[in-house]
């Protein structure tokens, strides 16, 4: 009888690629910032091929989200970030200052381990491999096992082509036996540079324990704060697009919207002309008990199904129209499911006195998983939008925008990045929306401007007279001064 351990398998693999990705860097190390640029122009024109073809293969595997949603992230990872990335210097000298004779060279990390989700496996996939190629790293990835013949076909492509135009074998590869022994090998290898989890936050621990760097694309819990100077019509259209593109999937959406009382009515009026329905108490205990099991794991059954669906399953009726699901709340609490994150278009609703009460309930929500991810204001008063920036816990604050799309960059300035550091809350090394720059390390150059003989004549002028001031305002002894002297002529002796 053959018995084949998986585990085993999956470990030797691991350090097969891990060899193979050292040694791929060393080479791809030496290329300069236009060759990487070319493969990398290259590995995106020609994955855009199959942008949708992979989102609709995507949605049958997972059975997570909308496929026509993930094409459109597809696309913005094969054809927007690429536009970004060719403005950019990561290698070799990316800054001088010639007034002060100072430069800075980039140097890649080396080799990267990235492990990307099931809610937004290609989109994700596409945008690592590009920015670890710009930036001159070699990466492996470990796919999520939900949705690893869709990532493993997307690198198949990405890598034919890369390799096309001169990459390295082994320095853009992926793990094709998929354990978590061979995930936990890759990430504790001592030739592992950094570590890079999207969504993945049961390997989270395991991760930091590993010793190495790790960015962080952690859990939303993000509120909404729909604050009285907003262009109310705007801000609910902004929060219902979000919530319900992929069908509430990415990290960064809404998880509650916080309401200025004085204009609680009229938002909720047009929550519901734009296709929200708010539940009952007990149609939201019933959907609420389906989100998590008992020990607290999320129920993934329930993540990226559609409102009629979620209604569906819940046993209650809603109209045909229903985009998003609303249950009214007063508190947050760790037992209350309306109080986390939910991969899907629910959404709590709080209505708050006003700004202060509204920025602490903001606090509340941000704290309650302790992610820090994201937080969206709508308003037009300024003074209140810089004091929520001023005092959230939180990696990026977005104002007037969909979260959805603000939070990658589609409708900001931001990076446009599909990982989201989670880094204010100690979840990761940066908020920051990852780029190429995150995947570097920056060595400093500095040329001498001035020399030792100044610097020493300086200080001995600075003690001198410290010395004297002190003599005169405090009369002290001058045998100490006689020592003081000694002293630094020592040193100066020494120095020279």
């Amino acid at each position: 009888m053959n018995i084949i351990d998986n585990d085993l398998l999956s470990i030797q693999e691991s350090r097969i690629l891990i060899e193979n990705a050292r040694e791929a860097q060393k080479s791809v190390a030496t290329f300069s910032q236009e060759k990487l640029d070319e493969i990398v122009e290259r590995m995106a024109e020609e994955i855009g091929k199959y942008a949708c073809e992979l989102a609709v293969m995507c949605k049958e595997e997972t059975d997570y989200g909308k496929w026509q949603d993930k094409y459109i992230k597809n696309r913005f990872a094969c054809e927007y970030l690429p536009i970004r990335l060719r403005k950019m210097c990561c290698v070799g000298i990316i800054g001088e200052d010639k007034e002060n004779k100072t430069m800075d060279v980039g140097v890649p990390m080396g080799v990267i381990i990235a492990l990307s989700p099931a809610t937004s496996p290609i989109s994700t996939t596409i945008y690592k491999a590009l920015i670890a190629v710009k930036s001159g790293n070699a990466i492996i990835f470990s796919p999520h096992p939900r949705a690893k013949k869709t990532i493993g076909k997307a690198l198949d492509i990405m890598i034919r082509a890369a390799e096309g135009y001169g990459l390295p074998a082994g320095a853009l590869s992926y793990l094709h036996t998929v354990t978590t022994a061979g995930t936990m090998e890759l990430m504790n290898h001592k030739e592992t540079s950094l570590i890079m989890n999207t969504g993945v936050p049961g390997m989270l621990d395991a991760a930091y324990k590993s010793g190495k760097p790790v960015i962080y694309g952690g859990n939303g819990n993000g509120p909404a704060f729909i604050e009285r100077t907003a262009d109310i019509k705007q801000a609910v259209r902004d929060i219902i697009a979000s919530k319900t593109f992929d069908n509430g999937m990415v990290s960064a959406a809404e998880q509650s919207i916080v309401v200025d009382s004085c204009i609680a009515a009229e938002v909720k009026q047009e929550m519901q002309v734009s296709g929200a329905y708010f539940m009952t108490e007990e149609e939201a205990q019933k959907l609420g008990s389906l989100f998590f099991y008992s020990d607290g794991k999320v129920n993934s059954e329930m993540v990226g199904k559609s409102a009629l669906e979620l209604a569906k399953r819940a046993g209650f009726c809603v109209p045909s129209n229903t985009l998003v699901l609303i249950s009214e709340q007063k508190y947050v609490s760790e037992t209350n499911p309306y109080s986390k994150e939910k991969l899907c278009p629910v959404l709590a609703y709080y209505i708050e006195d006003d700004w202060m009460n509204a920025c602490e309930k903001c606090i509340e929500l941000l704290l309650s998983e302790r992610n820090g991810h994201t937080l969206v204001i709508h308003s037009k008063n300024e003074e209140v939008i810089r004091q929520f920036a001023l005092k959230k816990p939180v990696g990026r604050v977005l104002v007037n925008t969909p979260a959805s799309f603000g939070s990658m960059g589609a409708t900001t300035n931001l990076f446009p990045a599909l990982t989201l550091g989670s880094g204010s809350a100690g979840k990761g090394m940066t908020s920051d929306n990852v780029s190429p720059m995150n995947l570097i390390y920056i060595r400093k150059v500095g040329y001498g401007v001035r020399n030792i003989d100044e610097i020493t004549n300086r200080v001995l002028t600075r003690e001198k007279t410290s010395i004297s001031c002190v003599s005169k305002s405090e009369e002290c002894n001058q045998d100490e001064i006689k020592i003081i002297q000694h002293i630094l002529e020592k040193v100066m002796k020494e120095i020279k």
